[in-house]
């Protein structure tokens, strides 16, 4: 019996984790369906202004973070719409779980504007103890209690992004969802 494989991509902001899991995600695209949520970067003059929280199946998206968002939650230099991340991203989630027909829960990121919803936070825990293989790109530095937790997990395998390897891994990921840990 292979063990179920549950992967945690970290790395500096900026470093290409995001487009780690895409790749991985449109070259297995005919071996697994996933399902989940990813975030988007939302660029603006070559600088990264915001965020999209996007239902990877659906297509659904909606903005999550901006420099100029009227929202009472601040990480940063954005603001955050926690309800984007309630509304889109935790069903989302909870459809990948739920539904026979995908094969690969994905979630990106658990990261500190997330990390700001309980119902997330949750989420992220059920997910990980599901028995389906997780893809989840995870904040390098926060010391939120979940990321800690998340990192000392046996069953979780993290595989951190560096510019030297961010074209490799892809392949590493897809050797790991194939064959398990």
């Amino acid at each position: 019996m292979s063990i179920v494989p549950k992967i945690g991509v970290t790395g500096l902001p900026g470093v290409g984790k995001t487009e780690v899991l895409i790749r991985v995600m449109e070259r297995l695209g005919d071996e697994y369906i996933f399902g989940g949520m990813i975030t988007k970067s939302i660029i603006e003059k070559n600088e990264r202004v915001g965020f999209k929280i996007v239902n990877w199946r659906t297509g659904e998206e909606r903005l999550f973070a901006h420099i100029n968002m009227d929202s009472v939650y601040r990480v940063g230099k954005y603001r955050v719409d926690l309800k984007a991340l309630e509304e889109i991203g935790i069903p989302a989630i909870q459809d990948a779980m739920e539904n026979d027909g995908i094969d690969v829960i994905v979630i990106d990121e658990v990261g500190k504007m997330e990390l700001e919803s309980r119902k997330f936070k949750d989420i992220v825990k059920e997910a990980l103890d599901c028995d389906k293989p997780v893809l989840l790109t995870l904040h390098k530095k926060s010391r939120d209690a979940l990321l800690q937790s998340i990192r000392n997990m046996n069953n979780v395998r993290i595989l951190e992004i560096t510019r030297i390897n961010k074209n490799l891994l892809p392949y590493k990921i897809e050797k790991i969802l194939r064959e398990g840990i």
